[in-house]
Protein backbone atom coordinates (compact mmCIF):
# COMPACT_ATOMS: atom_id res chain seq x y z
CA UNK A 1 0.00 0.00 0.00
CA UNK A 2 1.38 3.50 -1.07
CA UNK A 3 2.57 5.24 1.51
CA UNK A 4 1.92 2.58 4.40
CA UNK A 5 5.05 0.57 6.32
CA UNK A 6 6.45 -2.35 4.36
CA UNK A 7 6.14 -5.08 6.11
CA UNK A 8 6.88 -7.22 3.42
CA UNK A 9 10.45 -5.97 3.74
CA UNK A 10 10.47 -6.22 7.31
CA UNK A 11 9.32 -9.81 7.65
CA UNK A 12 12.33 -10.42 4.74
CA UNK A 13 14.87 -8.52 6.80
CA UNK A 14 13.86 -10.00 9.95
CA UNK A 15 14.03 -13.85 7.88
CA UNK A 16 17.31 -12.98 6.43
CA UNK A 17 18.82 -11.91 9.40
CA UNK A 18 17.39 -15.26 11.68
CA UNK A 19 18.98 -17.76 8.99
CA UNK A 20 22.23 -15.82 8.95
CA UNK A 21 22.15 -16.07 12.47
CA UNK A 22 22.74 -19.86 12.50
CA UNK A 23 26.01 -19.43 10.62
CA UNK A 24 26.82 -17.07 13.22
CA UNK A 25 26.18 -19.43 15.81
CA UNK A 26 28.16 -21.98 14.32
CA UNK A 27 31.06 -19.71 14.65
CA UNK A 28 30.56 -19.23 17.92
CA UNK A 29 30.19 -22.96 18.75
CA UNK A 30 33.89 -22.76 18.06
CA UNK A 31 34.47 -20.54 20.58
CA UNK A 32 32.26 -22.11 23.09
CA UNK A 33 33.79 -25.57 23.00
CA UNK A 34 37.65 -24.39 23.35
CA UNK A 35 36.29 -21.98 26.21
CA UNK A 36 33.93 -24.63 27.94
CA UNK A 37 36.77 -27.68 27.86
CA UNK A 38 39.97 -25.38 28.68
CA UNK A 39 38.69 -22.03 29.88
CA UNK A 40 40.79 -20.52 26.83
CA UNK A 41 39.01 -18.21 24.58
CA UNK A 42 40.77 -18.46 21.13
CA UNK A 43 41.86 -15.57 19.43
CA UNK A 44 43.25 -18.07 16.62
CA UNK A 45 39.61 -19.37 15.68
CA UNK A 46 38.87 -17.19 12.81
CA UNK A 47 42.66 -18.49 11.54
CA UNK A 48 41.65 -22.04 11.51
CA UNK A 49 38.60 -21.00 9.55
CA UNK A 50 40.55 -19.60 7.20
CA UNK A 51 43.28 -22.58 6.91
CA UNK A 52 40.03 -25.01 6.34
CA UNK A 53 38.77 -22.71 3.87
CA UNK A 54 42.38 -23.02 2.32
CA UNK A 55 43.15 -26.61 2.55
CA UNK A 56 39.20 -27.02 0.54
CA UNK A 57 40.32 -25.31 -2.24
CA UNK A 58 43.79 -26.67 -2.78
CA UNK A 59 42.26 -30.08 -2.54
CA UNK A 60 39.14 -29.07 -4.57
CA UNK A 61 40.51 -26.66 -7.14
CA UNK A 62 44.15 -26.99 -7.02
CA UNK A 63 44.26 -30.78 -7.09
CA UNK A 64 40.53 -31.23 -8.42
CA UNK A 65 39.81 -33.74 -6.19
CA UNK A 66 35.78 -34.78 -5.32
CA UNK A 67 33.84 -32.94 -3.18
CA UNK A 68 33.73 -35.55 -0.31
CA UNK A 69 37.58 -36.38 -0.31
CA UNK A 70 38.04 -32.51 -0.33
CA UNK A 71 36.25 -32.35 2.84
CA UNK A 72 38.28 -35.34 4.16
CA UNK A 73 41.42 -34.01 3.87
CA UNK A 74 40.34 -30.59 5.06
CA UNK A 75 39.16 -32.47 8.14
CA UNK A 76 42.13 -34.22 8.39
CA UNK A 77 44.54 -31.41 8.00
CA UNK A 78 42.70 -29.29 10.43
CA UNK A 79 42.29 -31.81 12.96
CA UNK A 80 45.74 -32.74 12.69
CA UNK A 81 47.39 -29.31 13.23
CA UNK A 82 44.66 -28.38 16.22
CA UNK A 83 45.67 -31.43 18.02
CA UNK A 84 49.67 -30.20 17.26
CA UNK A 85 48.65 -26.59 18.51
CA UNK A 86 47.11 -27.86 22.11
CA UNK A 87 50.00 -30.72 22.53
CA UNK A 88 52.68 -27.69 21.99
CA UNK A 89 51.74 -24.68 22.38
CA UNK A 90 48.56 -24.36 24.77
CA UNK A 91 49.59 -27.46 27.20
CA UNK A 92 53.08 -26.12 28.08
CA UNK A 93 51.28 -22.75 29.01
CA UNK A 94 49.26 -25.26 31.83
CA UNK A 95 49.09 -22.83 34.93
CA UNK A 96 50.07 -19.68 33.34
CA UNK A 97 48.39 -16.69 33.77
CA UNK A 98 44.71 -15.78 31.61
CA UNK A 99 46.92 -13.15 29.80
CA UNK A 100 50.24 -15.76 28.55
CA UNK A 101 47.67 -17.83 27.04
CA UNK A 102 45.33 -15.31 25.20
CA UNK A 103 48.88 -14.07 24.40
CA UNK A 104 49.38 -17.64 22.53
CA UNK A 105 46.37 -17.53 20.70
CA UNK A 106 46.65 -13.76 19.59
CA UNK A 107 50.51 -14.96 18.40
CA UNK A 108 49.22 -17.72 16.79
CA UNK A 109 47.01 -16.65 14.58
CA UNK A 110 49.53 -14.19 13.52
CA UNK A 111 51.51 -17.05 12.19
CA UNK A 112 48.88 -18.66 10.63
CA UNK A 113 47.62 -15.78 9.07
CA UNK A 114 51.39 -14.90 7.90
CA UNK A 115 51.95 -18.56 6.85
CA UNK A 116 48.70 -18.59 4.25
CA UNK A 117 50.04 -15.66 3.03
CA UNK A 118 53.34 -16.66 1.97
CA UNK A 119 51.79 -20.22 0.65
CA UNK A 120 48.99 -19.06 -1.05
CA UNK A 121 49.04 -15.31 -1.59
CA UNK A 122 47.20 -12.37 -0.60
CA UNK A 123 44.56 -12.57 -3.72
CA UNK A 124 40.93 -13.67 -3.48
CA UNK A 125 40.03 -16.77 -5.17
CA UNK A 126 36.67 -18.13 -6.42
CA UNK A 127 35.43 -20.78 -3.62
CA UNK A 128 33.41 -23.54 -5.39
CA UNK A 129 29.56 -23.68 -4.54
CA UNK A 130 29.06 -26.68 -1.88
CA UNK A 131 25.08 -25.46 -0.84
CA UNK A 132 22.43 -25.25 -3.41
CA UNK A 133 22.00 -21.61 -4.41
CA UNK A 134 17.98 -21.82 -5.27
CA UNK A 135 16.41 -19.17 -3.03
CA UNK A 136 13.02 -19.64 -1.40
CA UNK A 137 10.00 -17.93 -2.05
CA UNK A 138 7.31 -17.44 0.99
CA UNK A 139 4.29 -15.24 -0.59
CA UNK A 140 6.14 -12.55 -1.25
CA UNK A 141 9.17 -12.44 1.17
CA UNK A 142 12.21 -13.84 -0.80
CA UNK A 143 15.03 -15.82 0.89
CA UNK A 144 18.06 -16.34 -0.87
CA UNK A 145 19.63 -20.20 -1.03
CA UNK A 146 22.99 -19.01 0.09
CA UNK A 147 21.56 -17.95 3.34
CA UNK A 148 18.61 -20.73 4.17
CA UNK A 149 20.85 -23.32 3.08
CA UNK A 150 23.84 -22.03 5.37
CA UNK A 151 21.41 -22.19 8.02
CA UNK A 152 20.41 -25.50 8.20
CA UNK A 153 23.72 -26.80 7.83
CA UNK A 154 24.95 -25.04 10.98
CA UNK A 155 22.05 -26.14 12.55
CA UNK A 156 22.13 -29.85 11.32
CA UNK A 157 26.29 -29.43 12.93
CA UNK A 158 24.80 -28.16 16.34
CA UNK A 159 22.02 -30.13 16.81
CA UNK A 160 24.81 -33.04 16.10
CA UNK A 161 27.23 -31.93 19.00
CA UNK A 162 24.14 -31.12 21.25
CA UNK A 163 23.30 -34.62 21.28
CA UNK A 164 26.62 -36.30 21.14
CA UNK A 165 27.55 -34.34 24.48
CA UNK A 166 24.92 -35.42 26.32
CA UNK A 167 24.50 -38.80 24.93
CA UNK A 168 27.48 -40.07 24.07
CA UNK A 169 30.29 -41.65 26.39
CA UNK A 170 33.37 -39.39 25.01
CA UNK A 171 31.02 -36.46 24.99
CA UNK A 172 29.96 -36.85 28.60
CA UNK A 173 33.29 -37.46 29.67
CA UNK A 174 34.34 -34.21 27.75
CA UNK A 175 31.80 -32.50 29.95
CA UNK A 176 33.15 -33.81 33.32
CA UNK A 177 36.94 -32.78 32.27
CA UNK A 178 35.48 -29.22 31.70
CA UNK A 179 33.27 -29.23 34.47
CA UNK A 180 35.95 -30.51 37.48
CA UNK A 181 39.23 -31.63 35.59
CA UNK A 182 40.41 -32.69 38.84
CA UNK A 183 37.75 -34.86 39.94
CA UNK A 184 37.44 -36.08 36.46
CA UNK A 185 41.14 -37.39 36.26
CA UNK A 186 40.21 -39.32 40.07
CA UNK A 187 37.52 -41.08 38.16
CA UNK A 188 40.01 -42.43 35.31
CA UNK A 189 38.68 -40.37 32.67
CA UNK A 190 42.02 -39.04 30.76
CA UNK A 191 41.37 -35.15 30.99
CA UNK A 192 44.72 -34.11 28.31
CA UNK A 193 43.30 -36.05 25.85
CA UNK A 194 39.54 -34.76 26.23
CA UNK A 195 41.06 -31.10 26.09
CA UNK A 196 42.60 -32.28 22.92
CA UNK A 197 39.73 -33.64 21.48
CA UNK A 198 38.00 -30.56 22.30
CA UNK A 199 40.54 -28.50 20.44
CA UNK A 200 40.04 -30.79 17.65
CA UNK A 201 36.38 -30.20 17.69
CA UNK A 202 36.37 -26.87 17.68
CA UNK A 203 39.15 -26.94 14.46
CA UNK A 204 36.48 -29.23 12.37
CA UNK A 205 33.66 -26.93 13.20
CA UNK A 206 35.95 -23.76 12.45
CA UNK A 207 37.26 -25.48 9.01
CA UNK A 208 32.94 -26.17 7.99
CA UNK A 209 32.57 -22.70 8.75
CA UNK A 210 35.56 -21.00 6.76
CA UNK A 211 34.60 -23.25 3.79
CA UNK A 212 30.75 -22.15 3.66
CA UNK A 213 31.96 -18.28 4.26
CA UNK A 214 34.29 -18.52 1.90
CA UNK A 215 31.42 -20.11 -0.96
CA UNK A 216 29.04 -17.82 -0.18
CA UNK A 217 31.69 -14.27 -0.15
CA UNK A 218 35.36 -15.36 -1.13
CA UNK A 219 38.40 -16.96 -0.43
CA UNK A 220 41.38 -14.65 1.06
CA UNK A 221 43.53 -13.98 4.10
CA UNK A 222 41.34 -11.79 5.25
CA UNK A 223 38.64 -14.31 5.99
CA UNK A 224 40.46 -14.98 9.23
CA UNK A 225 38.98 -11.65 10.70
CA UNK A 226 35.68 -13.11 10.31
CA UNK A 227 35.41 -14.56 13.45
CA UNK A 228 36.22 -11.60 15.59
CA UNK A 229 32.92 -10.28 14.30
CA UNK A 230 31.06 -13.27 16.67
CA UNK A 231 32.65 -11.69 19.42
CA UNK A 232 29.39 -10.00 20.18
CA UNK A 233 27.81 -13.17 20.05
CA UNK A 234 29.87 -15.35 22.19
CA UNK A 235 29.80 -12.40 24.74
CA UNK A 236 25.86 -12.26 24.88
CA UNK A 237 25.08 -16.24 24.86
CA UNK A 238 27.93 -16.95 27.24
CA UNK A 239 30.89 -17.83 26.64
CA UNK A 240 30.43 -21.94 28.10
CA UNK A 241 26.62 -21.93 26.65
CA UNK A 242 25.88 -23.92 23.60
CA UNK A 243 22.72 -22.76 23.87
CA UNK A 244 23.59 -19.32 24.52
CA UNK A 245 25.93 -19.77 21.46
CA UNK A 246 22.41 -20.32 19.35
CA UNK A 247 20.20 -17.96 20.77
CA UNK A 248 22.75 -14.81 20.78
CA UNK A 249 23.33 -15.57 17.21
CA UNK A 250 20.22 -15.66 15.87
CA UNK A 251 19.59 -12.47 17.46
CA UNK A 252 22.93 -10.49 17.08
CA UNK A 253 22.17 -11.64 13.23
CA UNK A 254 18.27 -10.43 13.36
CA UNK A 255 19.90 -7.43 14.61
CA UNK A 256 22.76 -6.79 12.16
CA UNK A 257 20.16 -8.23 8.73
CA UNK A 258 17.47 -5.05 10.37
CA UNK A 259 19.81 -2.16 10.72
CA UNK A 260 21.74 -3.16 7.53
CA UNK A 261 18.29 -3.02 6.06
CA UNK A 262 17.28 0.60 7.54
CA UNK A 263 20.11 2.07 8.71
CA UNK A 264 22.99 0.79 6.45
CA UNK A 265 25.42 -1.28 6.32
CA UNK A 266 28.13 1.48 8.46
CA UNK A 267 25.82 0.99 11.80
CA UNK A 268 25.17 -2.92 10.98
CA UNK A 269 28.48 -3.34 13.37
CA UNK A 270 27.86 -1.15 15.86
CA UNK A 271 24.37 -2.02 16.90
CA UNK A 272 24.28 -5.46 17.99
CA UNK A 273 27.81 -4.41 20.60
CA UNK A 274 25.46 -1.63 21.78
CA UNK A 275 23.11 -4.23 23.12
CA UNK A 276 25.20 -6.54 24.37
CA UNK A 277 26.68 -3.74 25.93
CA UNK A 278 22.67 -2.93 27.80
CA UNK A 279 22.57 -6.33 28.19
CA UNK A 280 25.72 -7.07 30.25
CA UNK A 281 24.86 -4.65 32.64
CA UNK A 282 21.80 -6.23 33.65
CA UNK A 283 23.80 -10.02 33.30
CA UNK A 284 27.17 -9.64 33.29
CA UNK A 285 28.06 -13.30 32.59
CA UNK A 286 25.70 -13.61 29.27
CA UNK A 287 22.22 -14.67 28.92
CA UNK A 288 22.92 -18.11 29.16
CA UNK A 289 26.54 -18.36 31.03
CA UNK A 290 27.31 -19.96 34.08
CA UNK A 291 27.85 -17.13 37.27
CA UNK A 292 30.76 -17.79 38.90
CA UNK A 293 30.03 -16.97 42.64
CA UNK A 294 33.94 -15.75 44.60
CA UNK A 295 33.97 -15.48 48.61
CA UNK A 296 36.86 -13.79 49.76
Amino acid sequence: MSGGFDWIALVEFAAIGLLSGGLLALIALGFVLIYKGTGVINFAMGEFMMLGAYFFYTARVMWSLPDWLALMLTFAGVASCAALVERWLLRPLAGQSVIAVLMATIGLASALHGAVDAIWGGQNYNMPQILPRTPLLLGDVLVPGKVLWSFLLAALVIGLFSVYFRRSRTGVAMRAAASDPVTAYLMGIDVRAMQRLTWIYAGLVGALAGIVVASITSLSPALGTTALGVLAVIILGGLDSIVGAIVAGLIVGVLESLTAGYLGGKVRDIVPYLVVLLILLVRPYGLFGTRRIERL
